[in-house]
């Protein structure tokens, strides 16, 4: 039962005869006031965590998303890969991001494409191209 219903059904017994409330029945009102506003307060700032979680989330994802395709289009590069095949092999590495989460599957793909092609690059100078690319699309994505 909501407090309005039982302040209600209790009404009868701590009314004063001209009408106002008794003492008692206006402390209980105004703890009721306050609790109410405390947890619409509490309520308003959940919310608000809530909406900069998820704001955040998305930011994270976007940036992810332009780390690996200018991871791509780097290692594209180094393949000697022009054009649409540039652009192809970039998709396919932000699509491997989004098959498997996490940044091992798109390292083990690029060092394994980059190897594939001859070149010797190392997984530490990946992982450094990451980082790199990672540090521009946050800052992009800062100034948009």
């Amino acid at each position: 039962m909501c407090a309005n219903a039982r302040l209600r059904r209790m009404s009868a017994f701590w009314d004063e005869p001209n009408g106002a409330l008794r003492p008692a029945a206006r402390r209980y009102m105004h703890r009721l006031s306050l609790f109410g506003a405390a947890m619409t307060i509490f309520d308003d700032r959940e919310q608000g965590y809530e909406s900069k979680f998820a704001h955040d989330q998305e930011l994270d994802f976007k940036a992810l998303a332009r780390r690996n395709r200018q991871l791509g289009l780097w290692a594209a590069g180094l393949m000697g890969l022009e054009g649409d095949r540039r652009d192809d092999y970039a998709n396919a590495v932000v699509k491997s991001e989004v098959d498997l989460p996490g940044d091992e599957d798109v390292l083990r793909k690029v060092a394994k494409d980059l190897s594939a092609s001859g070149l010797k690059v190392s997984e530490g100078e990946v992982m450094a191209k990451m980082d790199e690319f990672l540090a521009i699309a946050r800052d992009q994505l800062k100034s948009v």
